[in-house]
């Protein structure tokens, strides 16, 4: 096996003669795919080229039906638990998917009433329900992950039930809002039609028993059983960490990061990463940075090149943000959090939950400023002009924003905990993006779910919680993921735990 690349120009893809010159008769497969925009913007594709016989393409395991197998219970439906429900099937073990928001068609009805009324339903938005918080965040497929098996194996079934092929080779893969949903329904199907099981509003409110004979409770009444119980229930679900402490589980403070959202109008960032050369059929312009501050990291996080803010508060009296895209990232303007790193040494006490609490009571701050001025919108966002943050001062004239419930002028610099809007005030000068400090830009208060400020402590051989063997904390939830390919791998190696116990047992 030998590795070649081609560069062209943006506006189209190597000519076949191209790669068969560079592949010298040998079989070419395209591996990745990025564009290269320090000099003059380009495409830059790298291939692999074998002898015939040689190439082996990847192969996803076989879903078993697996209606009379043991159960297995998998408690919410993202990317850790919708991936976890896949890889047992794999294994021969029946995976009953409990899920306390509703299906992912239906949960945007909530959605839309969330952005346009102010209601929230506190088990169906944009952190809960089927898919979970990435459903309807861009899809975005970035990993710092190093087990490249699997990740073949989330993107391969992916493209099995949806996605663009695209995202194997993508250096910055992403499916798009508009996409994730029909994939997101095909996994369901996938899994119900190899005999698991889903259910919809069913909150968790105990779990009782031991391993092999686990009873989960949900809100409804009903009652669940299975031989483990898999934890993937979101970064947001702050009931399931009081569950587990009510029952004297393990529970420890875990770190994350809070700031703003981040909007500038898409044009200034395309003119500053292609150089003033973008033109249109050109993908929108991404942009990403990383700094050290006072002893802290400030970052930026969830890129949206053309998407929307929109509102991901899950109870009512708080406001928090996020952003989105469609696969075509063709709207108008660029979101982005920019946040900084906060950690379990910055919020005095020793409670687990200080974090979480912080967080809360910096969500309410938000909100409790904006209600002051406009009761009547409840989501309605506070925000200040870029330069005007920095410089301290109120902005007099918002500029247009995706950010549907509207935004209200607010002194974001003192608004924020001294420790975010301090660092966030030195950092925004000195990114090192042509143009990126700018009045132009908007910051929106306020992005607080990038992770877990909680963590659910397991074993790291066997991957059971600490406290009651035959539990497998997983994903975002329980502090050791980010993202969605990062979620869904943990969602395996949880399934495959389960697996490995039980032919060892």
């Amino acid at each position: 096996m030998k590795e070649f690349e081609i560069t062209c120009p943006l506006t189209r893809e190597p000519r076949l003669k191209e790669i068969e010159a560079k592949a010298g008769g040998l079989q070419a497969v395209l591996v990745k795919r990025s564009v290269d925009a320090r000099k003059e913007p380009v495409w830059r594709y790298r291939y692999e080229a074998y002898a015939p016989g040689e190439y082996q393409p990847y192969v996803l395991p076989e879903y078993r039906n697996v209606a009379d197998a043991e159960p297995v219970i998998v408690v919410g439906a993202g990317p850790a638990g919708m991936f976890a429900a896949l890889k047992l099937l794999t294994l021969g073990l029946k995976p009953i998917v409990l899920e306390r928001g509703k299906d992912v068609h239906r949960r945007k009805y909530d959605m839309a009433a969330l952005s346009n009324t102010g209601v929230v339903n506190p088990e169906s938005n944009y952190c809960y329900g089927e898919g979970g918080a990435g459903a309807f965040s861009d899809g975005k497929l970035y990993t710092r992950s190093s087990k490249r098996g699997d990740i073949r194996e989330v993107l391969e079934q992916l493209v099995l039930f949806g996605a663009s092929k695209d995202i194997l080779v993508d250096a910055h893969p992403h499916i798009g809002s508009d996409k994730l949903p029909v994939i997101v329904e095909n996994i369901r199907k996938c899994v119900l039609e190899h005999g698991g099981e889903y259910h919809f509003g069913a909150r968790v409110t105990a779990i009782e028993g031991e391993e092999g004979n686990f009873c989960v409770h949900s809100a409804d009444g009903t009652q669940y059983e299975g031989k483990a119980v898999i934890l993937a229930t979101g970064h947001s679900a702050r009931d399931v960490y009081e569950m587990l402490a009510s029952d004297g589980g393990a529970l420890e403070a875990k770190g994350f990061a809070l700031g703003v959202r981040v909007e500038h109008p898409q044009e200034k960032i395309n003119w500053a990463q292609y150089h003033g050369t973008w033109k249109p059929g050109v993908p929108a312009a991404e942009y990403s940075f990383v700094e050290q501050q006072d002893g802290r990291g400030v970052f930026s996080f969830c890129m949206c090149p053309g998407g929307i803010l929109v509102p991901s508060s899950t109870e009512e009296g708080t406001i928090v943000l996020n952003g989105m895209s469609n696969s075509a990232r063709s709207g108008s303007f660029a979101n982005a959090g920019v946040v900084v790193q906060v950690e379990p040494e910055d919020i005095p006490g020793d409670s687990p939950f200080r974090l979480m609490d912080w967080q809360h009571g910096v969500e309410k701050s938000m909100y409790d400023y904006c209600a002051s001025f406009m009761p009547d919108n409840p989501m309605a966002a506070p925000a200040q002009r870029m330069e005007d943050f920095c410089l301290g001062r109120l902005s007099k004239k918002m500029p247009e924003t995706t950010y549907h419930p509207g935004v209200i002028s607010a002194p974001l610099h003192e608004l924020l905990p001294p420790m975010i809007a301090g660092r966030l005030r030195k950092v925004f000068p000195r990114v090192k993006i042509r143009n990126y400090y700018t009045n132009a830009a908007l910051l929106l208060g306020v992005e607080s779910r990038t992770s877990s400020p909680v963590r659910i402590p397991r074993d790291p051989q066997t991957l059971e919680y600490i406290s009651r063997a035959g539990i497998y904390p997983c994903g975002e939830g329980a502090g050791y993921s980010g993202g969605i390919v990062s979620s869904a791998i943990d969602g395996i190696r949880c399934a495959e735990a389960i697996a490995l116990k039980a032919e060892r047992s």
